[in-house]
């Protein structure tokens, strides 16, 4: 199959999805795992959300790493080693003709009993889903809608005693309630505390903001999830010598900050325009503010470099 003509490689629109299912593409429609799985009846299995840019996945090394890191809290010993995976990846994206995409990979426990107590000898399920985004890079257009509303909730992340933050496993139920609040008010992340009320993450989404002093973040001291573009704004703001600050923020310091942005590899980085109805910096109009826009276009800029080999510099 050739790319599509509008340079966009999102495959041919007729043409059924395929998707890897334990080692072999099957079409959308049959891509199946046992209701016995340990994934579907515990949420017991490691993922990782990626993006791939003009057909290699962003940051591979880091999600591998992460994802790791998930299995082995886990105690989910599958075996298997990161070429194998990535191959998986790559074998998904060239079947559906894509270039750029959202790419979920999973690995679960795979059946066993129906106990609660994991048995330590796995028949992995490992499944990677793709669906097709546009071109990444300088003069993109951007896969979220326009700027967030952000919304503190009730839904408050648990400690990482309780859960561990830095595990990305199918055990969603925390960001699902925390996004089912948003339903009063229509916004369209929320903004989740941490047991002691400061600051945490989204419920799919680190949280960046700047106050005229440093870009801040919450600290992966609290339960926070290492996000992979999290950490590449990082290094982005840090080689331009700005300021950034890792800390602990009470929820005013957010409502109050002159700019406000959420990262995640889907949405890369998303502007806010209002935290819990207030406008930020209070234009109300949800403009990227000045730092946001220039971390934007760096951002932009390392990835044409990098996966377009500089097509649009």
């Amino acid at each position: 199959m050739s790319e599509r003509r509008d340079g966009s490689g999102a495959g041919d629109p007729d043409e059924e999805r395929r998707y890897h299912v334990d080692g072999e593409l099957v079409p959308a429609s049959g891509a199946t795992v046992s209701v016995e799985d340990r994934g579907f009846a515990y949420g017991d299995a490691a993922f990782e959300t990626l993006r791939a840019y003009g057909g290699e996945v962003f940051r591979w090394d880091a999600h591998a790493a992460r994802l790791a890191d998930t299995c082995e809290t886990l105690g989910l010993d599958h075996g298997l080693t990161d070429a194998n995976l990535k191959a998986r990846i790559d074998e998904t994206l060239a079947a559906n003709d894509f270039r750029d995409a959202y790419v979920k990979l999973s690995i679960s426990r795979g059946v066993q009993p129906g106990t609660l107590d994991p048995q330590p000898e796995v028949d992995p399920t490992v499944v990677v889903i793709a669906k097709p985004l546009p071109r990444g890079g300088v003069d993109s257009a951007p896969v979220h809608d326009g700027p967030a509303a952000l919304q503190t909730t009730k839904t408050r992340k648990p400690a990482s005693r309780a859960l561990p933050a830095d595990a990305k496993t199918h055990n969603y139920l925390n960001g699902i309630l925390a996004r089912l609040e948003l339903r009063v008010t229509g916004a369209d992340e929320a903004l989740m505390l941490d047991p002691d009320g400061n600051v945490a993450e989204g419920a799919t989404s680190n949280l960046f903001f700047a106050d005229g002093t440093a870009l801040k973040t919450p600290s992966l001291d609290g339960p926070i999830l290492p996000g992979v573009t999290r950490r590449a704004v990082i290094e982005i703001a840090e080689a331009e010598g700005i300021p950034v600050e890792e800390g602990t923020y009470a929820p005013d310091a957010v409502r109050e900050a002159d700019e406000v942005f959420l990262t995640n590899s889907t949405w890369e980085i998303r502007p806010v325009a209002t935290v819990d109805g207030i406008a930020v910096d209070g234009d109300g109009e949800g403009v990227e503010g000045p730092l946001t826009a220039l971390l934007s276009r760096l951002f932009d800029r390392r990835v044409e470099e990098r996966y377009y080999e500089g097509e649009r510099l």
